[in-house]
């Protein structure tokens, strides 16, 4: 792979999570720190969005990025899995932009 291809995938938004700053609290079984209805706990940027998929507003190399992404239990903690999308500001304000739009198209289903 040439020099060029290789910086422009490495400054890629995208993030699988390895390499994340931030990793996601630990969370207790039972317990439900962010709720389904949007809301989150104080100490907490988690967002649920069903059983193990949450929304995580966080800090990576220093920008701020919309995290939507699987989880998985490991002994009890609550991680981040490789399935899931990282957006920078930019992208999530496309994203908002479209929403009225995006949802009209899934009402014509």
């Amino acid at each position: 792979m040439s020099s060029k291809k290789k910086s422009k995938l490495e400054d890629s938004d995208s993030d699988s999570g390895p390499d994340d700053r931030t990793p996601a609290k630990k969370k207790q079984k039972g317990s439900d720190k962010a709720s389904s209805s949007g809301g989150n706990d104080e100490d907490s940027n988690m967002f649920k969005l069903s059983k193990m998929r949450y929304v995580n507003v966080r800090e990576f190399r220093g920008k701020i990025m919309v995290d939507i992404r699987e989880y998985y239990d490991s002994d009890g903690d609550l991680k981040p899995g490789r399935k899931g999308i990282c957006l920078n500001m930019e992208q999530w304000n496309a994203l908002k932009e479209q929403i009225d739009s995006i949802d009209q198209a899934v009402k014509r289903f």
